[in-house]
């Protein structure tokens, strides 16, 4: 614990009501957690530009969140990090009883790991990975949790679009899944045409409430069957959205150079906007020659 000690002193410190922080003594779970999420996606940011420098920060930034929880469960009698630790250490040790043999205590990182139980063997990830989820169950039966759907223990706090994706992973451990790609393109079709249908009505009426709602149902459809899409192609939609609105706005800034010399991009009509559009990917297509 002694190279994690200076961090939890110093938020202790922050936490110190007799002269520590105004804004982190203002802090609880719920305002904290979007900057966790925030610091997540910091973290996969470093990773896509594999810069790690940065990554090396991020981490830090992130493990930082996890402290601020831990001294807040602390203040409230909860448990403190020495829990959060022991509480990882157990769970990786018993979903990988593969590594650790049931005989006694492992050793590892310089610290004392309960043995878990043996018997089970993983030749592969794919061993692995079903272990993992045999465990799990395991484990929220053992909670008292009746959930016996292939969908359960799937978190509800998770980014939709990541959430979409292990609803449809799930799912098809049980069969339930497209044979490939193609009928999936099929699907999208149909649902973005089913989008342009609700369009209309809101356009011929748009004080139409049931109309917006079905309008706002059906987008929900075509973004579902998109990270439906990205699954069957072994795409992460994290990866593959956050890699689009970079070109976006990549691209736009480039807009805004070549427009700057013209009085900028505000106040120009559409197809004006769009010949500099055609210009920054015309210079982005060159470069990557």
């Amino acid at each position: 614990m002694s190279a994690i000690e200076p961090l939890l002193a110093i938020m202790a410190r922050l936490r110190d009501p007799d002269g520590g922080c105004p804004w982190d003594l203002e802090q609880d779970f719920a305002t904290i957690a979007p900057y966790t999420i925030e610091e997540a996606y910091e973290v996969a940011d470093a990773i896509d530009r594999g810069d790690l420098d940065d990554l090396k920060d991020e981490l830090g930034d992130l493990l930082l969140q996890v402290v601020f929880h831990a001294r807040i469960a602390e203040e409230a009698g909860a448990f403190a990090f020495t829990d959060v630790v022991a509480a990882i250490c157990d769970k990786m040790v018993r979903r990988h009883p593969h590594v650790f043999a049931a005989q006694g205590r492992a050793n590892a990182a310089g610290g004392s790991l309960p043995g878990a139980a043996g018997g089970a063997r993983a030749d592969d990830s794919g061993d692995v990975l079903r272990n993992w989820d045999a465990i799990k169950r395991a484990e929220r039966a053992a909670k008292g949790e009746a959930d016996a759907s292939a969908l359960a223990g799937i978190s509800r706090g998770l980014p939709e679009w990541l959430r979409a994706v292990k609803l449809q992973h799930k799912a098809a451990k049980v069969g339930f899944d497209w044979p490939g790609p193609a009928p999936v393109i099929a699907k999208l079709h149909e649902e973005i045409e089913e989008v342009r249908v609700e369009f209309d009505a809101v356009a011929a009426d748009p004080a139409d409430a049931a109309a917006q709602d079905r309008l706002e149902e059906e987008l929900g459809d075509v973004l579902f069957v998109c990270a439906n899409l990205a699954r069957h192609a072994k795409v992460d939609v994290g990866a593959a959205l956050r890699r689009a609105n970079a070109k976006f706005e990549a691209r736009f800034r480039a807009m805004e150079a070549l427009a700057a010399a013209d009085g900028g991009l505000a106040g120009k009509p559409l197809d004006e906007q769009d010949r500099y559009w055609a210009q920054a990917k015309a210079v982005e297509k060159e470069a990557k020659r």
